[in-house]
């Protein structure tokens, strides 16, 4: 963009200044930056639970709603949203609440610590069954392999 200036019965023209200064745009950039990097881990926090290993593992690829018991013997209930605690007489309820179709057809997740008794896992599993589901997966992690593991099963 050019304009003209009249000074002394002689006419000018100058071409504006059009650079953008981009020191100010870097400088929010790296706030923004700094603040997603300090808040990304609060917002993936969710229930430690320490899951057994086995040696065959599927990995999940959609949202389901899971059930977890951690080492305390805590419920909690997600259903795409964060875990919230559940108490185990109210699981039942809940998990028919939030169904959608026919029970018997639906898939419910269930992670619980390796340090929780087999009576609690047995209640919270009873809990699922009474809301009519059937379908109930266990949770685990994969095995790692150690050389030792590999020439026995050789």
């Amino acid at each position: 963009m050019a304009f003209s200036t009249r000074s002394g019965g002689q006419t000018r023209t100058q071409t504006a200044l059009a650079d953008i200064n981009i020191t100010p745009l870097v400088d929010v950039v790296l706030v923004l930056l700094i603040i997603f990097m300090l808040t990304a881990p609060v917002l993936q926090s969710g229930i430690v639970v320490a899951v057994p290993h086995t040696r065959t593992v599927n990995q999940l690829t959609e949202q389901r709603t899971v059930v977890t018991i951690d080492k305390d013997q805590n419920v909690f209930l997600q259903t795409g949203g964060p875990d919230r605690p559940v108490n185990l007489s109210d699981l039942t309820a809940s998990l028919r609440s939030i169904g959608r179709g026919d029970p018997a057809k639906r898939v419910i997740y269930l992670r619980a610590d390796e340090k929780v008794p087999f009576g609690a896992f047995a209640s919270v599993m009873d809990a699922v069954k009474r809301a009519g589901i059937v379908n109930i997966s266990i949770v685990t992690q994969p095995l790692e392999s150690q050389p030792a593991d590999e020439a026995a099963a050789k």
